[in-house]
């Protein structure tokens, strides 16, 4: 019994060390970024390496905000971060509704649709879509990089759908029984049951949008409208990178959506937990 129990203690001590060593390995970029926004440019490169600055300054933060019209960046990504996640929290859950409770010729298939539509990399779409949106005269505007959630993010319906099938029919037909429409028995009904995976989906599409380099370096031309991942770009020079306030506005673009992981995180992990066991 002694032995039995001196293993299992050995087990989960090992266990343990495994997990925070995995914890460590991917907490410690972010922990070299925050470090290398408070270091002076003569330390940043420092031998040996420092972790912790010799010398603590918050001038690169100020050149962070200075050097760049970071304000207007910030407030093009918010924009184009918000109005995705609206749109997505409005079509997502609706294609979900009717693919998961209502009994429709065809929402199988095209269920399979929209997971086959999963697989493809983004990289197959991209010249195709280029070509529409030109074709259209949405270029150089926020239109390309929002509208699309507006037609339902096949992941994010896929993964509302699987938490909808948990919600019992019998809510919806005593809903229906009274009298109610299937407008109302999806806002007043569905939605609410459906909250976690409505927050999961809003904390996802928000994170790819805010955090989304492609799209923006592609649409957008003019530097007035840029987002704050293509300003970043503009600490790079041609022979040399401004590493100190580089890194600072990193620690600010990255701030906001550490914010919302946390504030939503209890909604997020169930909503992720049930759409998996579904």
């Amino acid at each position: 019994m002694a032995r039995t129990k001196s293993a299992r203690a050995l087990r989960r001590t090992g266990q343990t060390i495994l997990i925070w060593a995995f914890v460590l390995l991917f907490v410690f970029p972010f922990l070299v970024m925050a470090s290398t926004s408070f270091k002076l440019p003569d330390d940043v490169f420092s031998a040996p390496p420092r972790l912790i600055p010799e010398t603590w300054t918050l001038q690169n933060f100020v050149q962070a905000v200075t050097e760049i019209p970071f304000l207007t960046y910030l407030g093009n990504s918010l924009l184009v971060s918000g109005l995705a996640v609206l749109f997505t929290l409005v079509a997502s859950p609706l294609v979900a509704y009717s693919l998961a409770k209502i009994g429709w010729r065809g929402r199988r298939p095209l269920l399979l649709i929209v997971m086959a539509t999963m697989m493809l990399p983004p990289q197959v779409t991209m010249v195709p879509l280029f070509l529409l949106w030109n074709g259209l005269g949405a270029t150089d505007s926020i239109i390309p990089l929002v509208l699309p959630a507006l037609f339902g993010t096949p992941f994010l319906i896929f993964m509302i759908r699987q938490f909808l099938t948990g919600v019992p029919n019998e809510l919806l037909e005593a809903a229906r029984i009274d009298g109610a429409s299937e407008w109302r028995t999806y806002w007043a009904i569905v939605l609410p049951q459906a909250r976690p995976a409505l927050i999961t989906a809003g904390i996802f599409q928000f994170v790819w949008s805010w955090t989304d380099f492609l799209n923006p370096l592609i649409y957008l031309n003019d530097p007035s409208k840029y987002t704050l991942s293509i300003g970043l770009y503009s600490f790079f020079g041609e022979h040399t990178v401004e590493w100190g306030p580089l890194m600072a506005a990193s620690l600010l673009f990255t701030i906001p959506a550490l914010i919302i992981f946390v504030v939503f995180q209890r909604f997020f992990v169930g909503g992720i937990s049930a759409g998996a066991i579904k």
